[in-house]
């Protein structure tokens, strides 16, 4: 009989999450395009399909195939995949109606702490909505919009850092300690985690079996939410009594166990991979998978295999009748590998809603190989316990079984026992040491007792006995102990959650305050983190970028070395680095870093950024704009590259075509005071003065902290006449760079302009001292002298000026012979 569209579709969908989970896209994409053609009215068959474009970077495929449902938005995933290729696509409306018209499946959800290393949320929580839902609205140019979604994503999850950094980046007010803080949210999702944890190791300890209610769930009456009523979860792997689940599922299990021995053809169907009414479940891995070592072909020296048809003789020995034959299969792991953070008293509430780590718990005994099957004392098969692929690490929930396994005669007080009754001691079937453990595997009883008894553990009650020579059973034995108080205890947890919360909220006040360019202070708040985190190639670009925003390039230079150093297939932030050696005129070295980005990839904006430094400081500018133009083909958001394409005609004195260029990156980024700095000086050179006056001070708004550009405005001010007010301008550069030469002179001589002698020579003497071999300087202290009628000190600056600077000589000897008709005229005015 054909199988039923729902199993198929089952074993599809698990077929594209095992190969999503292992980035093997391609093959997730062929199957994802078998379950559309198998199931095409399936909002999850569009999901799936367009998830797998999506992550292969074809965001138009991804758009078309997620369009339907997610804009009526009757499928979470299906939205949340629409509105990324929407994003990427600059489609944002799209994205903005299909994140809306959801709302209704994300608002309220928040999966913060539940997701460890074997329970994953298929679907995105409200934090991570929003944040999506603020880059399309701030794609949209809806900035209120934009910053009310970040802010909420923040309040959800205060670890959205990327709803953080669009906040910094747009110029939004943050307060940083108001972020990064404990919330009575995140203080309830950490005490229910912990419960739940405590719980699924209590009866562990106690070496008993499960809870009243897990043990009633369990019952064949009770059914589990299965991947054909949902769907949704990709962690669901295969309902426990539908017969339907995993690639060798239950049912087909129990026929090829049947096929071996016929003597357990009377075994009960009732399900939930046990093999009676008592029987627990078998707690699985992340993803029902192939086990390769379920092949009948495949066998392994020394392991028993299911599929034997002749199995070795035990001795013969009446054997006990035990009800449902519940051997070896009730001393399962006593719900060990439950997710941390599932919740018990959800699931026994209402079985209907359990979360995938429980469904995926509960059946990765469903792919239970052949190759280690263990034996009644009769001989017969059991079935194994555990599915694990060869050489993969042990599941927790059985290395802690093995470590607690009862070793006293003592029974459990709510689990049969198998054979005798206690007190009476079993005989174990003795078949060759070959066929059922590698040598020495028997010896080490470390790591299966918690007691001091070292008394070896019969073979009838070892669930698993993987090769000792592949498995460090000790090592196992003694870590665990640590690692689960650590995850049980509340108090480590939330101190390790209070850590990170300061650390984050030092990370973040460093990076708001060089967004709003207050680089000395972002400078001492990132050196004041740990050295570790310090030595992070993300931290050291910070740093960098601060003191190159102080025009201190001699000391971000070392900061971008030491990137090259430790990250040397790093690109970003590297345009930063290729201007800091164009100022530093490192000729040599920006050709080499060039060469080393674009050999690095052809297909990075920031190597052709670089390559196109490169250029520009050769003085090839026809060069250096193609490979500007190439950076902005590249990543058309590339706000710096349009800059430099600017400079660049502006050095070629097309200024229409730098006009353009410019305004570009400011459509690119509204933030990017460069663009708004080149407009000015376009303006500025074209003797606009009001509009260079007015786009210089837009930029100073922007970036406060920048002398330069203060002193641009001053010198517009002062091309206009209005000395006094470019005065206040230039003292206010110089405050803000008070070892700056070029804001100096342009003070003093602003001083000079207004009469204020005395004042602009204590400038240039301080200038003098910054500046000794400029010849301009000297020739200001020579007309200041001359001003101040002090003739030979005069003459002897004008000299140095001359010396310095040959090529003005005609200017330093008019200057010089003026001196003398000063003196004739000083003459002729005491004879008269």
């Amino acid at each position: 009989m054909a199988p039923t569209t729902p199993c198929v579709a089952i074993q599809l969908r698990q077929l594209i999450y095992y190969h999503i989970d292992n980035n093997l896209l391609k093959n997730a994409l062929f199957f994802a395009e078998r379950l559309s053609a198998h199931d095409h009215r399936s909002s999850e068959s569009a999901y799936l399909l367009a998830l797998c474009h999506l992550r292969l970077g074809d965001n138009a495929s991804a758009y078309e195939y997620s369009k339907s449902p997610g804009l009526r938005g009757v499928h979470l995933g299906c939205a949340y995949v629409l509105a990324q290729a929407s994003l990427a696509l600059q489609r944002y409306k799209d994205g903005i109606v299909a994140l809306e018209k959801s709302r209704g499946l994300w608002g309220g959800k928040n999966s913060f702490g539940k997701h460890t290393q074997s329970t994953r949320q298929p679907y995105a929580d409200a934090a991570a909505v929003s944040c999506l839902l603020g880059k399309l609205y701030s794609g949209y140019d809806n900035k209120q919009k934009a910053i009310s979604c970040f802010e909420e994503a923040l309040k959800l999850n205060p670890f959205m850092w990327d709803a953080f950094t669009s906040l910094c980046d747009m110029g939004t007010s943050v307060r940083v300690p108001n972020i990064f803080k404990m919330t009575p949210e995140m203080e309830a999702v950490l005490r229910v985690n912990t419960q739940d944890q405590a719980e699924s190791q209590g009866p562990t300890k106690d070496n008993t079996l499960s809870s009243v209610a897990d043990h009633d769930r369990n019952r064949p009456g009770a059914r589990p939410v299965s991947i054909a009523s949902d769907p949704s979860d990709p962690f669901n792997n295969a309902p426990s009594r539908g017969f339907t689940g995993g690639l060798f599922g239950t049912h087909g299990m129990l026929q090829k166990l049947n096929e071996s021995n016929p003597s357990l053809t009377n075994l009960p169907a009732a399900g939930g991979g046990g093999i009676g009414p008592e029987a627990m479940e078998t707690p699985t891995g992340p993803s029902a998978s192939i086990d390769v070592t379920a092949a009948p072909s495949r066998r392994d020296p020394g392991v028993v295999s299911a599929y034997s048809s002749e199995p070795p003789q035990a001795p013969i020995r009446k054997t006990r009748t035990i009800q449902g034959l519940g051997v070896d299969l009730n001393m399962d792991a006593p719900k060990m590998s439950r997710g941390p953070t599932t919740k018990r008293s959800h699931r026994s509430a209402d079985p209907t809603e359990e979360s995938a780590a429980t469904q995926t718990v509960r059946n990765t005994n469903l792919n239970a190989a052949g190759n280690e099957r263990k034996r009644t004392i009769s001989g017969q098969v059991v079935p194994r316990q555990t599915s694990e692929d060869p050489g993969a690490p042990q599941r927790r929930s059985v290395r802690l079984f093995n470590q607690i396994r009862p070793t006293s005669s003592k029974p459990s007080s709510n689990a049969p026992t198998i054979g005798p009754a206690p007190g009476r001691e079993l005989k174990k079937a003795r078949p060759p040491i070959s066929r059922i453990m590698r040598p020495n595997s028997s010896t080490s009883t470390v790591g299966r007792q918690v007691s001091g008894n070292r008394k070896p553990v019969e073979d009838t009650m070892d669930l698993d006995q993987k090769e000792a020579t592949h498995r460090s059973w000790t090592n196992t034995a003694t870590s665990i102990p640590v690692q689960r108080s650590s995850e049980t205890d509340p108090g480590k947890q939330e101190e390790g959650l209070r850590w990170l919360l300061d650390l984050f909220k030092k990370v973040g006040s460093g990076y708001f305050a060089l967004s709003q360019f207050h680089c000395h202070e972002a400078w001492q708040i990132y050196s004041s983190l740990p050295r570790a985190q310090q030595e992070t190639p993300w931290v050291m670009a910070q740093m960098g970028r601060a003191l190159y925003e102080q025009a201190a390039y001699v000391d971000a230079e070392r900061y971008y070395k030491r990137i090259r150093h430790i990250a040397p297939t790093r690109f970003e932030d590297m345009e930063i680095y290729s201007t800091i050696l164009w100022h530093l005129k490192r000729e040599t070295d920006l050709a080499f870093l060039a060469h080393e980005l674009i050999d690095g990839s052809w297909q990075s904006p920031q190597a052709w950024c670089v390559l196109g430094n490169s250029w520009s400081l050769a003085r090839d500018h026809e060069q250096a704009l193609k490979c500007f133009k190439r950076a902005t083909q590249l990543n058309p958001k590339f706000a710096y590259a349009f800059t430099l394409q600017g400079h660049e005609h502006v050095a070629n004195e097309e200024y229409d075509k730098a006009l353009i260029s410019y305004r570009q990156g400011m459509a690119a980024d509204k933030r990017h005071y460069n663009a708004w700095y080149g407009v000015g000086r376009v303006y500025e050179k074209l003797g606009n003065y009001d509009k260079a006056f007015a786009h210089f001070s837009s930029a100073s708004v922007i970036n406060p902290t920048n002398a330069v550009l203060i002193c641009c405005i001053g010198t517009v001010l002062e091309k206009q006449k209005q000395p006094r007010q470019a005065l206040a301008y230039f003292s206010q550069a110089t405050e803000l760079a008070p070892r700056s030469a070029l804001t100096r002179f342009k003070k003093a001589r602003a001083l000079m302009a207004t009469g204020d002698l005395e004042a602009a020579l204590k400038e240039l003497m301080i200038l003098k001292d910054l500046a000794p071999d400029e010849a301009m300087v000297h020739f200001l202290l020579g007309r200041l002298y001359k001003s101040l009628r002090e003739k030979g000190a005069a003459v002897r600056h004008f000299t140095i000026a001359l010396n310095l600077d040959p090529k003005a000589s005609q200017n330093i000897k008019e200057a010089i012979e003026s001196l003398e008709d000063d003196d004739e005229d000083d003459e002729v005015s005491m004879m008269a």
